[in-house]
């Protein structure tokens, strides 16, 4: 006996998950609700099937086949428009005219016992038997009265409350003979229970119900969906089967799937191959979790279904929800109860989607949105390409291999065919990966490569310098193991201007690339001596006068920690031209650790606080592992922080120099103009970005530029933060001036300043700017970047919106820790009533 699965349907009432898939494709515990009722059919001895497709066709034939891998032999009936649940089965007649056929919904879940529908069936010698079940509420469905020998008397195909006579309704299961062809019209959509029944019955004809007991559940409602995936993890289900290991009662977990052992699991729930749990998610009952999913550490998820390739961040929240296939649910985000998210979604960080809101495929929900609405129509795109370090994302989630081609030939496009750039990497393994990808795009689009492989982004920043158009460094985000950000760097070395990141940006999102013809195709080249260029650099133009030549005995020593970086490259040609006793730590390259976390960088000056106490040190210097920044330790093993250790290197450099500019944020403290002026030297404030200070640099007045967060620009060797020239420079300040880092510090005003970040909608971040500058009143107003607000005596208030996150910065400076922490908070009020 032959088969029919009916598998036309588009599935309405289940958008939007079923906007760009079949509903017969839709996944129970990870496996097709079509691939069940097949294998429920083989079960029963069906080997034979016809499946009526209509609806998004070619995925349910690409997907299953000619049923080989099944053991079945499957054929296709195609609709060109839909013909109704008889109309369909009638385009499959000629396979169908020979025997008693079972005609069966493809997007339903059922156990029932079909040998035994198909006996009943033939003991009453029936031409239909229509199988049934009891439901609590027969709304959505048809149903039927039966005579006392089981004889269809009478067929309602969804009635309301006022039409309804029964609980027995029909489950779309029928065992027919051949002839009912005889009734259903040619080329003219037709229902069975609508149409075909209702005329058999007024024929007279023999059409008979069966009332089965076991499973059986429409999956037509979001409300189902979920319950049949309950009942399938519940074992409600007899011939539902699961893939995977059952490492627990009720616990499932599938081939290749990494679950850290703290993750707290509540039976009964399901773990996709491959997927990922970090330590400190939580899984509650009933979740399902699909092929290739993330769960990051600290997410909560309680009856969620979480379809293939899914990312779900750090200190999420999602309950009794369906998260569509290529979907990344950010940072932090909530997505509460009923809420269905679509294919190919964003969900920003902290964006909150309320319960019951349907979000359509390929949605971005900006971080911080509060969404009580569906989203069906609008396409919200990304803000900005670029952030505050370059294109930056979680690997393989935000910055794909494929997402790399497209950056770099986007900025291929705007280079001159036949220019050369250079690319470089850190330690990281999925920088190198990257890299790859970026070396083929810029070739591909007539661009020459310089490979310089592994080096600091000093170094690449100034090879960039002899005679490159540009170039593209690839690093991991500092403290953000899982993050990487894509730089793209000028001729000068320095971040592209903001018209070229536009022009940049004009070409991604209209992917107008630039091919090259065969004969153009760039070259690849891999540079020597680079290394030996930069430090050759550093070591001439640095003033090191006052250090012992390196023939001489060494009366300075210091520690160095490289950070497990690339530093390390570096650090031996660099010693080697100093006369100073160095000892260095943590020199070999780490692939597995390309950053450092906080807690990690604080571990490590503490390690290095008790090696220079130890080795009576002059000082001891961290660097990331970039080589961009440091940190210092003073003689006696103390970790100096970083806003303070730019007051002790500017406070070295304007004592030697009497004059010239200092390149400053303006969110440093207002100390730095005392020590400044207190040396006649000019302060030249600037934006927050690396960028601006980078111009900085280009004033010839300018002595030095720094962060206050361990970077330090030496203009003499390059306008980029650079950790290795920085440290060539302290190291020629504290020879010339015999003095310690803790007596540099002690003879410099302490700071108060109080900094807070405070939650901001992005729709609410103008809003939030002007409450502010109305709130300053006749108050004096700075904007170089966003706004200073100075009070009558001198303290000072600055609010800057994040450029990529959906936070809001706020700084106040005054005398004390007291005084700053009350204008901090006054001016919190600001923000916080413009943000609600």
């Amino acid at each position: 006996m032959k088969a029919v699965v009916m598998a036309g349907g588009e599935g309405t009432r289940l958008r939007p998950i079923t906007a760009s898939m079949p509903k017969p494709l839709l996944p129970v515990v990870n496996r097709p609700v079509m691939e069940h009722v097949l294998r429920h059919l083989r079960h029963h001895g069906f080997t034979d099937v016809v499946v009526t497709v209509q609806f998004l066709a070619s995925l349910v034939r690409n997907y299953f086949g000619d049923g080989e891998e099944l053991g079945m032999a499957i054929t296709y009936a195609t609709e060109e428009v839909p013909m109704g649940t008889a109309g369909s089965v009638k385009n499959a007649e000629d396979a169908l005219r020979d025997d008693t056929f079972l005609v069966i919904s493809g997007d339903a879940l059922t156990d029932v016992d079909l040998s035994e529908v198909i006996r009943f069936h033939r003991e009453r010698e029936a031409m239909v038997t229509v199988c049934l079940t009891r439901v609590a509420n027969p709304l959505d469905f048809g149903i039927t009265i039966l005579d006392e020998n089981g004889r269809v008397e009478r067929f309602l195909e969804k009635p309301s409350w006022g039409q309804v006579f029964s609980d027995t309704v029909n489950t779309g299961i029928y065992v027919m003979e051949p002839s009912v062809f005889e009734y259903v019209p040619v080329d003219e959509p037709s229902d069975w229970s609508g149409d075909i029944f209702p005329l058999l019955l007024k024929e007279g004809l023999p059409v008979y119900g069966f009332v089965a007991d076991g499973y059986w559940e429409d999956v037509g409602t979001h409300e189902n969906y979920l319950k049949v995936q309950a009942d399938v993890l519940s074992n409600a289900v007899e011939t539902a089967d699961k893939d995977g290991f059952e490492i627990r009662p009720g616990i499932w977990i599938c081939e290749g799937a990494e679950v850290d052992p703290s993750v707290e699991l509540r039976p009964p729930l399901y773990i996709g191959d491959y997927a990922k749990v970090e330590a400190g998610a939580t899984l509650r009952e009933y979740t399902v979790i699909g092929s290739n999913v993330v769960v990051k550490s600290g997410a909560f998820l309680d009856r969620a279904v979480i379809h293939d390739n899914v990312y779900i961040g750090p200190g999420t929240n999602l309950r009794a929800c369906v998260v569509g296939k290529n979907t990344d649910v950010m940072r932090g985000a909530r997505v509460d109860q009923g809420v269905v998210v679509g294919d190919h979604c964003l969900i920003g960080e902290e964006a909150i989607i309320a319960a019951g809101v349907k979000i359509y495929p390929s949605k971005t929900i900006d971080a911080g949105a509060v969404v009580n609405q569906n989203v069906i129509w609008e396409a919200r795109g990304q803000r900005a390409l670029f952030g505050p370090r370059g294109v930056s994302g979680i690997v393989n989630v935000e910055i794909t291999p494929e997402h790399a081609v497209r950056l770099a030939s986007s900025y291929a496009t705007t280079l001159k065919k036949g220019d050369t750039v250079l690319t470089a990497r850190d330690g990281s393994r999925a920088a190198r990966a990257l890299k790859q990808s970026v070396i083929s795009a810029l070739q591909a689009a007539a661009i020459n490569v310089r490979d310089l492989e592994m080096q600091p982004p000093p170094v690449a920043r100034l090879e960039a310098t002899r005679g490159h158009a540009g170039g593209v460094l690839i690093r991991t985000t500092p403290g953000i193991p899982d993050s990487v950000d894509i730089q793209f760097i000028d001729a000068t070395g320095a971040d592209l201007s903001a018209a070229h990141r536009r022009r940049v940006e004009r070409v991604f999102s209209r992917q107008e690339y630039r091919r090259a013809f065969p004969g153009e195709i760039g070259d690849l080249t891999f540079p020597g001596r680079v290394v030996e260029h930069y430090v050759k650099q550093v070591l001439n133009t640095v003033d090191t006068t006052g250090v012992p030549h390196r023939d001489d005995t060494p009366d300075m020593k210091v520690v160095v920690d490289a950070g497990n970086g690339a530093a390390g490259l570096l650090l031996p040609r660099v010693v080697g031209g100093l006369g100073v006793d160095v000892l260095t730590v943590n020199m070999g390259i780490d692939e597995a650790r390309p950053t450092q976390t906080p807690e990690d960088k604080a571990r490590s000056l503490a390690r290095l606080g008790e090696l220079v106490a130890s080795s009576k040190a002059a000082f001891g210097v961290y660097f990331d592992p970039l080589g961009e920044r440091i940190s210092l330790v003073d003689e006696r093993g103390i970790p100096v922080a970083d806003d303070r250790a730019l007051l002790v290197v500017m406070d070295l450099i304007a004592a030697e120099r009497r004059g010239g500019r200092i390149a400053l944020p303006v969110t440093t403290t207002r100390v730095a103009e005392k020590v400044a002026g207190f040396h006649g030297v000019e302060i030249a404030w600037t934006a927050t970005s690396s960028d601006d200070l980078a111009r900085a640099v280009t004033d010839p007045r300018l002595i030095l530029g720094g962060d206050g967060r361990g970077g330090f620009v030496i203009p003499e060797v390059g306008n980029a933060v650079d950790g290795t020239a920085a440290f060539v420079r302290l190291v020629g300040l504290i020879a010339r001036t015999q003095l310690t880092l803790s007596q540099i510090d002690a003879r410099i005003p302490r700071a108060h300043v109080d900094y807070r970040v405070l939650p901001t909608p992005w729709a609410l971040k103008g809003k939030v700017m002007r409450a502010v500058v109305e709130a300053a009143g006749h108050r004096t107003i700075d904007t170089t970047d966003g706004v200073r607000v100075v009070q009558r005596d001198g303290s000072w208030i600055m609010v800057l919106p994040d450029p990529s996150e959906a936070t809001t910065h706020l700084w106040a400076e005054a005398d004390n820790d007291v005084a700053a922490a009350t204008l901090a908070e006054e001016w919190c009020q600001v923000v916080e009533r413009a943000a609600t």
